[in-house]
């Protein structure tokens, strides 16, 4: 049984689907009726699932973390187990990918590209369908130029979202992900092309 809490909190909504420890959704909206219909939909299918009334410890420290990242206070490690087995191949690969992504940085879809195949637009197709938004940031990932990119609530939320993010990092950095290498670069890029 899958077990779906939602929460407002400071004028948002938050709410998460869970399965003894793992997170198999979250969402977030400024409506109640918005939350629950992004959550709803990335369950997996043929799963019951029950809304509960109370949150365990899980669902609690969980909308508390859906709640700091969205404020740009948390900084990670989560620890939550994530629930990814009912994903397309490629889009575990990509969600895995970006989840490496830190605060303060940004990566491009073209970048994701290189390190989890496919192109662009297939990256973009699979941030799309997050089912995990905010744990997951695909917020962190844009265009080749810096511009923003789409955002399931809409860009002005995306840049927002960074912009609470940005730690004033100046240095471009490198991850190695399979033996190939995820540039990142510091939100200030972002905020020069606002300029």
């Amino acid at each position: 049984m899958i077990y779906v809490y939602h929460q407002e909190i400071n004028n948002m909504w938050y709410a998460a689907a869970i399965q003894k420890d793992r997170v198999f959704a979250t969402a977030f909206s400024p409506r109640e009726r918005e939350v629950l219909r992004h959550l709803l939909g990335n369950l997996p299918y043929n799963v019951p699932f029950q809304v509960t009334e109370t949150p365990n410890q899980l669902l609690t420290e969980l909308l508390k973390t859906l709640r700091a990242i969205f404020d740009g206070k948390d900084n990670g490690p989560y620890g939550f187990k994530i629930a990814l087995g009912h994903l397309p191949s490629y889009t575990r690969r990509v969600l895995n990918h970006t989840s490496l992504i830190p605060v303060g940085y940004i990566t491009t879809y073209g970048a994701i590209a290189k390190v989890a195949g496919g192109s662009p637009r297939s990256v973009g197709r699979a941030e799309a369908s997050n089912p995990f938004p905010l744990l997951i940031p695909c917020h962190r990932v844009v265009r080749a130029d810096f511009s923003i990119g789409g955002y399931g609530l809409g860009e002005k939320v995306k840049l927002g979202l960074l912009l609470r993010e940005d730690r004033g990092y100046e240095e471009t950095r490198r991850l190695e992900v399979e033996d190939k290498e995820l540039s990142l670069s510091p939100i200030k890029y972002l905020r020069k092309r606002l300029d």
